[in-house]
Parts: structure tokens; C-alpha cells; sequence
């Protein structure tokens, strides 16, 4: 029988994922705002739903795998304040379902290192809807829930040359402050492998081996470009917009064992340097 996926917010992280899927034969139904972001999923092989909007319930019967990588907004998870009832009543006759969460949950921990186990205390208001839009999910009795945390992503059309390039790249320098990141393709090969090898209940840190500073991967970006590396600005000169200034607001190092350990992964870009390497062989 043919594995149906159901990916709800069917966006960069899903689409990755979904390359491997419909290789291999399944059907995967994916959730969009728009008819035109529809019609380019339906390019590449995805059956489209334009949501809100679209009546899911038949999709929801059909699944049974479901992803969801819909972020949460001020009234909270969109598709578990829709359909999570719908799906409640499945949880028993689905295999796996997965929920692309945030290293935010974890809050602010001055550089120190975070595993799975450590409590959730996020200080951002993104990171408090997460952390609720995961304890949603998690109170779905028989729910085969999978929960990933997303470092800061970046891959194809998201990475920092285009910014060295056209001068707009910064170098803000906050003493002490690193962030964690994962490539799209680390992400899909995670998920890949945990659907490959379902464990109900876990939570997985999704990220590189190397929490770095971020004027550090702008530099080593310009060095690749053979440009000049951007003038370091000190973060209290620096003019962010909201959302900026929120993630330097939280500091630490985050831990992948478990994706190694458990579910036997070896990063295709285990630092920022592969990472950055192969985006630009790919661009040229």
C-alpha cells in the first residue's frame, strides 16, 4: 500500500523532506495559503490544499503520517485548534506524526549547553507559543508524536552571501553570544530517519556540532566570496528590528547526540563551513 504524508504548512523544512518521500513512492498532501504556491507544489509532485480554506477532513482519513511545520500565531497552534480533534480520533491508526518545533523553547542559558532533557523556559513570546504549541500536541492521548527542535535554518535561497554581496551583511558582535544552525537537507534526513525508526514521545535537537557566533559565519561567507569581511558593530550600536534583537535576546549551545545516538545520524554539514561550502558550489 502506498504511505500517505499529510504536511501541514507545507514550507522550506517539509519540502525537503518531501523530495525523499515522493522518490520512494508515497503520496504526500501538503497544505498552502495561496493557489499559487499550490500550483508549484502540485509542479513538484505534492497533492496541494489551499488551508485555511480547504476541507482537510478527508485528508486527515487518508494520512497515515502527518507533519506539521505550520507555526503558531497569537490564538495559538492553527491546524491543532482546527483539527486536532479530527486527528485525536485517528491517533491510534497513524504511524508516526511529526511537529517541527524551536530550539527557543529552551529560553536563555548564557552560553551554556542544552540537551533534550533540560526544562523548557522560554523568554521570547515566539518561544512561549511553541513550548504551548508542543504541549498541545503532547496531551493527544496515543498520538505518535515526534517533536523536533530547529536551530536556525539555512540552505538553498537561505544563506548570508546574498547579504555579503550586495553589502548589506553585518557583523553584530555580542561577547559571548553563539547561535545553532542546521542545513535543510540535516533537517529532512532527520525526520527521514525517524519516521524510518519511530520512537512515540521523543524530542530531537535538530542542529550542527558547532554552536558559533554569528560575526563568524559572516566572515568565513566573505572569505568564500573573496570579499572583504563586513565591519564588526558593536550589538548595543547595532539597529535591529523586533524580531532580530529576540534572538540574541537568548544565548546557549544546544546538544545533538540523541540524533546521532538514536536514530543513527552522520550530518551531511556537521558545521558551517561544509554547510557554507556546498551552498556556494551549488550557486555557481
Amino acid at each position: 500500500m502506498t504511505k500517505t504524508m499529510l504536511s501541514f504548512g507545507h514550507g522550506y523544512s517539509a519540502r525537503e523532506v518531501a523530495k525523499t518521500l515522493l522518490a520512494d513512492g508515497w503520496r504526500v498532501i501538503g497544505t498552502t495559503r495561496s493557489e499559487e504556491k499550490a500550483a508549484a507544489l502540485r509542479a513538484s509532485g505534492v497533492d496541494p490544499l489551499v488551508w485555511p480554506g480547504a476541507d482537510l477532513t478527508g485528508a486527515i482519513a487518508a494520512a497515515d503520517h502527518i507533519l506539521i511545520s505550520a507555526g503558531p500565531d497569537g490564538d495559538g497552534d492553527p491546524v491543532f485548534n482546527a483539527w486536532g480533534p479530527q486527528i485525536a480520533a485517528r491517533a491510534k491508526a497513524l504511524n508516526w506524526v511529526g511537529y517541527l518545533s524551536t530550539t527557543g523553547v529552551y529560553g536563555n542559558f548564557n552560553g551554556a549547553w542544552v540537551d533534550e532533557n533540560t526544562p523548557l523556559n522560554p523568554t521570547t513570546r515566539r518561544g512561549q507559543l511553541r513550548k504551548s504549541a508542543e504541549e498541545n500536541w503532547q496531551s493527544i492521548s496515543d498520538l505518535p508524536l515526534h517533536i523536533f527542535r530547529l536551530a536556525g535554518i539555512y540552505g538553498p535561497g537561505r544563506g548570508p552571501f546574498s547579504k555579503v554581496r550586495n553589502g548589506t551583511a553585518r557583523r553584530v558582535i555580542k561577547e559571548g553570544q553563539v547561535f545553532s544552525r542546521t542545513h535543510v537537507e540535516d533537517i529532512a534526513q532527520i525526520v527521514l530517519a525517524s519516521i524510518a525508526r519511530p520512537n512515540p514521545g521523543a524530542a530531537y535537537n535538530v542542529c550542527d556540532n558547532d554552536p558559533a557566533p554569528p560575526q563568524d559565519v559572516i566572515a568565513h561567507a566573505a572569505e568564500l566570496l573573496n570579499m572583504p569581511v563586513p565591519t564588526a558593530i558593536a550589538y548595543e550600536d547595532a539597529e535591529f528590528t523586533p524580531m532580530a534583537r529576540s534572538f540574541y535576546a537568548e544565548n546557549k549551545k544546544v546538544r545533538n547526540d540523541r540524533i546521532k545516538d538514536e536514530l543513527g545520524v552522520t550530518l551531511k554539514y556537521p558545521t558551517y563551513r561544509e554547510g557554507l561550502a556546498a551552498l556556494l558550489a551549488q550557486s555557481e
